[in-house]
């Protein structure tokens, strides 16, 4: 076949005609070529390079077809490799790639210095471009090929593919051994770039009128700029001063590379993400985004280091001990870098302007312009996804840098932002694009301002005052505040609100852009100009939570105008407002009253006064339940009609509402109410059931069975809440879970399926996770109640009862992990229904039951090996269970569970490795042939079982594997890996998407991304933080 299809490709591009005729075709069958090559090269086709480049040299056309093919070869090597082939199998072909790149070098150096044939030189550079990424060194920087290339830039038909390869030689990451080379070659780059194109000029309107080929050449050079400085930040240490930066000469066409990328980051290329595209090259801004985080990161973390070092030696002068630099060090380091600060100081202050006026829209901003250049509310295409979803990724990436930024030069970032806005005050600069990014930038950096004390203090008094007429420019609609005199006044509330700004910079900083967006919305006219201006003003406030926090009157101000503006007709204006003011309720909770009195009892240290507060509290609903229990005596009728079972369930929520504030010490609220609520649920538990039995299960979607199980639902949920909330109390325990056995477990196995409430499952997983072995003596009853009837309705198919299936196999695992000696006393029958249970349960497709399933399985493995039953269990599931974790390893639509997989197959053949069990896994009688060991019988009953399930798969190649499992048991990283070069090896998962199979490293690198930002204030701003927060 190979020979076939290299004679059909000399055939057609050995002539001119044929090859632009048939060149679809020829690129066919160069793809295929290449793919034979995978398999052949270089242990069966030795003499592929060699063979290529003669052909090259017979024919100016061949040698065009040749370099394709080269091109291909690099991409499927280098590119596209991972998850195709083993790692293995690619590390020959750059082994042989490199070897052999001699041949190619001097083919591609021959041309680009006798060809005149424009397509030939161009097939060349592009197959350079391919290369550049991972040849020899030597190649480049030792030869003529630089100053090849830097002598075709200037030339407009190989402009763009001649800066992409010096875009791949910047990007190169190695010592500093060829610093000399690479200062020479941006030297030379430099003087050809300001002939081709001066600094003075426009770029973004240039780039808004040229040519795709110019436009090309705006997007490779910011490629150039980011890839060159990224590796010489990525490649100096960060000690002494860099080479660009040791000489003035350097130091200037540094600075000017620099504000050639800054002027590149103005164009305006958003057009790319209109409607849908395939993937392609990114936006000019996102690639120059991309370098500016790196190098404002890089300017910023060594003076954080150096502060903690700072501080250590603090520590260490009143008596801690901590490891520290010595002084001399630190005060030259601190010189030094204070040097490269003040060096980058004005391409910085240029920068935050860039950030100001390019920051992307937050997705909590809900009033756009449309193309029409109307406000309204936006509205998501089923086209827009890509659009929103690069949108995001520009938002966090241009809040981080101007958090970085802001790090660096808080008084610039602030003087900027001032600034800008001043220009909106006086119309100098007023567009609603304008004030739209520059208040996103101003709510970007929340959380990044120093907190210290200024001196600038205004004392506030608060009064009421008459309203302000419904035609003032803070009026009715979008009045907010008014200014008046020196005070501030409310639009329709007309609350006068001052600010005592001695908290810090932050907040003075904030008092000031409230003051002047105020300002704005008293001179504006106009409905729409004032639509801007509010949803500006609700995103800032949005931002801030700590300042809300602090400022108790300035935020029940700002919750008053939310709520005026939820009744607002203006589109986006009144869906903002009630996100708005929904974020603000969750990061301000503790200035709301219901939590607030919950945390004010806990809070009390008597247990008589907290009692009479809950009692208190609490006097209203249970007025109220005491006179439906009452009048449920003498009628139980009473308790269905539904405006009571509406009563009855706010009684309830209220009550779930407190106990999750009170934990414990809502004991004495819920014994006052637990006997009567728990006969309450026996009885709509009943009504349902009679229903259903009656009317089908179309009956369970009525509102009046929907009614009675929302109540069901909310007792056990009150109850889940209080004893996952309580101190682990045992007599709390002892209280409460022995009643609820029949009126709750009981009925949960008397009831029809459609009427049993999955969170009777997840309320004993938490009683069991709660009480741990002191409920080893309930799971035989906890067994018998739920067990099988709830098998019987999650194993029919995959859909039905979806809630059951999850809290079921929580509930399992519960009991594996605190009641296990209960599982041993299981009958052998009993203990293979769990079994299979579980292996049911990582056999299914939805993720979180396959996962809770290998968990579950995990810990019993687990807890067998540690017991006086191991050989027995093992004896019976040991090959059950790798047989079923093959199945589904090699399962694409088990990817998700790749690391739970490896980790049980690790464990079952590191017990056969280590001879942990200690009788045969085999039956003597089915197997009279006595093996040597465990490990001998499972690796010849493994490589059985591959064999027969992979028959593209030879023998040695299923031996191999096997045996690599069991070297490498004791390694967890080359158990994994040895096992997705399996997945590759087995065709399986050779043209799919493998992410999953990195999921774990994936999750780990983002757990160390989340750690670093949060190091770093600003980074994670105080509105996304979790509740955790303290609030003032």
């Amino acid at each position: 076949m190979k020979n076939f299809i290299s004679d059909v490709i000399v055939q057609l591009s050995g002539n001119e005609a044929s090859f632009r005729v048939e060149r679809l075709y020829v690129n066919k069958l160069n793809i295929i070529l290449v793919q034979i090559l995978k398999h052949e090269w270089p242990v069966r086709w030795r003499s592929f390079i060699p063979d290529l480049v003669s052909a090259a040299k017979t024919s100016e056309t061949i040698c065009e077809n040749c370099m394709a093919i080269l091109k291909l070869l690099s991409e499927e090597v280098f590119d596209f490799s991972r998850g195709e082939m083993t790692q293995q199998k690619i590390k020959e072909l750059k082994q042989s790639l490199n070897s052999e790149f001699q041949l190619i070098h001097e083919l591609c150096l021959y041309v680009l210095s006798a060809s005149q044939r424009t397509e030939l030189i161009r097939a060349t550079l592009s197959t350079l471009h391919a290369f550049l990424s991972w040849i020899p060194l030597g190649y480049i920087f030792e030869s003529p090929l630089l100053e090849t290339l830097l002598k075709f830039f200037p030339i407009p038909a190989y402009r763009n593919l001649t800066l992409q390869c010096l875009t791949e030689v910047a990007a190169l990451q190695f010592g500093n051994y060829y610093d000399a080379q690479y200062i020479k070659m941006y030297n030379i780059f430099m003087v050809q770039l300001q002939a081709i194109l001066p600094p003075t000029t426009n770029i973004p309107e240039a780039y808004a009128h040229g040519s795709s080929e110019e436009q090309a050449f705006i997007q490779n050079l910011a490629l150039f700029f980011t890839s060159f400085y990224k590796h010489y930040y990525l490649c100096t240490m960060q000690v002494h001063i860099r080479i660009l930066e040791s000489t003035q000469e350097n130091i200037s066409v540094l600075l000017l590379g620099l504000e050639y990328l800054i002027n590149i980051s103005y164009v305006d290329d958003t057009e790319v993400f209109k409607g849908f595209v395939p993937p392609g090259p990114q936006s000019i801004l996102t690639v120059c985004l991309d370098y500016w985080n790196a190098l404002v990161s890089e300017l910023f973390e060594p003076h954080r280091s150096l502060e903690n070092t700072a501080v250590a030696a603090n520590a260490n002068m009143i008596g801690l001990q901590v490891p520290v630099m010595p002084p001399g060090m630190i005060d030259g380091l601190g010189s030094l870098l204070l040097q490269r600060r003040q060096l980058y100081a004005g391409p910085m202050s240029k920068l935050r302007m860039l950030m100001i006026c390019r920051m992307a829209k937050p997705e909590e901003v809900l009033i756009v312009e449309d193309e029409n250049g109307n406000i309204v509310r936006e509205t998501m295409k089923d086209n827009d996804v890509l659009v929103q979803y690069k949108s995001s990724i520009n938002v966090q990436i241009m809040r981080e840098t101007l958090i970085y930024l802001s790090h660096l030069d808080h008084d610039d970032t602030e003087k900027q932002m001032l600034r800008k806005l001043s220009k909106q005050l006086s119309g100098e600069d007023w567009t609603w694009n304008n004030l739209n990014t520059l208040c996103w930038a101003i709510g970007s950096i929340s959380g990044s301002m120093m907190e210290e004390q200024c001196g600038e203090r205004r004392k506030i008094r608060t009064h009421k005052k008459r309203p302000a007429s419904s035609g003032s420019v803070a009026g009715k609609h979008f009045g907010w505040l008014e200014k008046s005199g020196k005070k501030w006044v409310t639009g329709s509330d007309c609350q006068i609100i001052e600010f005592k700004t001695d908290e810090g910079q932050e907040n003075r900083f904030l008092v000031m852009v409230i003051r002047d967006l105020l300002n704005l919305c008293e001179i504006t006219k106009g409905k729409d100009n004032k639509a801007v201006i509010a949803s500006n003003i609700m995103y800032v406030v949005g931002q801030y939570p700590r300042f809300l926090r602090a400022h108790w009157k300035f935020l029940k101000t700002v919750v008053n105008k939310l709520f005026e503006f939820m009744h607002e007709t203006h589109p986006g204006v009144q869906d903002m407002a009630c996100d708005t003011f929904l974020k603000i309720v969750q990061k301000c909770k503790r200035k709301f009253v219901i939590t607030q009195v919950g945390n004010m009892i806990q809070a009390e240290s008597d247990a008589q006064k907290r009692d009479e507060y809950l009692q208190r509290l609490m006097e209203l609903p249970n007025q109220k339940w005491l006179e439906i229990i009452g009048k449920a005596r003498q009628n139980v009728d009473f308790l269905k009609d539904q405006d009571v079972i509406r009563t009855v369930l706010n009684i309830l929520q209220t009550n779930t509402s407190v106990a999750s504030s009170l934990g414990t010490y809502f004991l004495p609220q819920i014994s006052l109410i637990f006997l009567d609520m728990l006969n309450v649920y026996r009885m709509y538990s009943e009504l349902i059931s009679k229903s259903i039995a009656e009317g089908g299960p179309f009956a369970s979607r009525t509102s009046y069975v929907k009614l009675l199980r929302s109540v069901k639902r909310e007792t056990l949920k009150l109850i889940e809440t209080f004893l996952d909330k309580a101190e682990d109390q045992p007599q709390i325990g002892k209280q409460f879970v022995p009643p609820m056995m029949d009126p709750v477990l009981g009925d949960y196995a008397r009831n029809v399926p459609d009427a049993r409430e999955s969170e009777v499952l997840s309320l004993f997983a938490t009683i069991v996770n709660k009480y741990k072995a002191a409920m080893v003596e309930d799971v035989p009853r906890i067994f018998e109640a739920v067990f099988q009837c709830t098998l019987e309705m999650i194993t029919k198919n995959f859909e039905d009862y979806p809630e059951h299936r999850l809290k079921f196999f929580s509930l399992l695992r519960a009991i594996a992990t605190h009641c296990f000696p209960a599982l041993i006393c299981l009958s052998s029958q009993q203990l293979k229904f769990v079994m299979d249970s579980i292996i049911w349960a990582f056999r299914h497709t939805e993720r979180n039951i396959a996962e809770t399933g290998l968990n579950l399985l995990l810990e019993m493995l687990k807890k067998f090996q540690a017991s006086e039953f191991c050989n027995q269990f093992y004896r019976t599931y040991f090959l059950t269970i790798e047989q079923e974790i093959f199945a589904v390893l090699t399962d694409t639509f088990h990817k998700p569970g790749f690391k739970l997989h490896v980790l049980v197959l690790q464990h079952l053949f590191c017990l056969a490795e280590t001879g942990a069990l200690t009788e045969p896994l085999w039956d003597a009688a089915t197997n009279p042939y006595p093996y040597s060991s465990n490990a001998a019988f499972v690796r010849e009953f493994t490589i059985k079982l591959l064999s027969t399930s992979f028959p593209n798969m030879t023998a040695a190649e299923v031996t191999q594997f096997v045996n690599g499992l069991f070297e490498s048991t004791n390694d967890l990283s080359t158990f994994k890996t040895h096992i997705r070069d399996f997945l590759v090896q087995s065709k399986e998962f050779s043209a799919q998407d493998n992410k999953d199979l990195y999921a774990e490293e994936a999750a780990a690198q983002k757990e160390r991304e989340r750690q670093r930002m949060l190091s770093i204030p600003g980074l994670i701003a105080p509105s996304e933080l979790q509740d955790e927060m303290v609030d003032s």
